[in-house]
């Protein structure tokens, strides 16, 4: 593992400029040749204007080039139209499809409140209540356990009550 020797900075910035002079040259090499195929294209499709003749001659290629530029500006303005037209289209689709997916809500939180801030923000700031329902919760627990007994207390009093009616007609 020790065998591995590291490169010194030297020889590594040697090459770094290496690769980068390659480089370079790939790209002068690119650009030629785009340039190359941009003539031979323009060589294919707009042949050379014949310059040679009178005036009057001269003339109607102007006016053949300036009719040809129209008839391209033209075009270019129709298909200008259609492309906004598309990407109006294009918008109302994707707001449709928004619509139609509905909004995502977001997972809901707990979140401990008290009764007074949830009346508060159910009310409004306006309003102004207080109530203790852990108070009122507490007083309702307590009603019910007091009919509970009283009427535990109530049952067996009537148990007491006739046996004391049961000795009194064994005594006799």
């Amino acid at each position: 593992m020790s065998d591995v020797k590291k490169m010194t900075s030297s020889r590594r910035h040697h090459l770094k400029s290496l690769m980068l002079q390659i480089a370079a040259g790939w790209l002068e090499q690119e650009a030629k040749e785009i340039t190359a195929t941009k003539e031979a294209h323009l060589a294919e499709t707009c042949a050379a204007p014949n310059l040679s003749g009178d005036q009057a001659s001269l003339v109607e290629i102007a006016k053949k080039l300036f009719q040809a530029i129209d008839a391209i500006d033209e075009d270019r303005y129709d298909t200008e139209v259609k492309v906004a037209t598309t990407d109006k289209e294009i918008a109302e689709l994707k707001l449709k499809v928004v619509e139609l997916a509905g909004v995502k809500k977001p997972a809901l939180k707990k979140v401990r409140m008290s009764a007074d801030s949830m009346l508060a923000a159910l009310l409004g700031s306006k309003h102004k209540v207080t109530m203790d329902l852990r108070s009122n919760l507490k007083q309702v627990k307590k009603e019910a356990r007091e009919e509970g007994t009283e009427a535990v207390g109530d049952w067996r009093k009537n148990v007491e009550d006739k046996a004391d009616r049961k000795k009194m007609f064994e005594t006799n």
